[in-house]
């Protein structure tokens, strides 16, 4: 993202990819530097990268690694941005009454951010 006085901006975070619509999506609280900073500008580029792996007898990791640029937006339907909450939950946990604890605990103060793709590109990294 773009931060203050012309800095980049970047934050690690959690995401679910929806596959029916093919967009990112986020969570996080309602105020905060990334909420200004994608109201000022909604340019973004996300980076994510898996846990990688070894080749048997090899000692260098292989990692892969997508990195994706798009524009981002607050998701405004609250009815939507609990669902994109839910599934985002479903990464960590399939506890269906813990995870509706935490939406009604915290729901109003979370903001839902869409990231819509507009390019994409990936690798796989050998370390070596």
């Amino acid at each position: 993202m773009a931060g203050d006085n012309g800095y980049p901006y970047c934050v690690p975070i959690n995401h679910y990819y929806c596959e029916q619509d093919g967009k990112i999506y986020f969570h996080g609280g309602k105020i905060g530097h990334r909420v200004d900073a994608v109201k000022s500008c909604d340019k973004v580029c996300f980076t994510v990268y898996d846990k990688g792996f070894l080749k048997e007898g090899d000692w260098a990791l292989n990692v892969k690694s997508v990195v994706v640029f798009g524009r981002m937006r607050i998701v405004e339907d609250f009815d939507r941005a609990i669902e994109l909450c839910r599934q985002l939950s479903y990464k960590f946990t399939n506890d269906e009454s813990y995870i509706d604890k935490e939406i009604e605990k915290c729901a109003r103060a979370t903001v839902v951010m869409e990231l819509e793709i507009e390019h994409m590109t990936g690798k796989l990294v050998n370390e070596k």
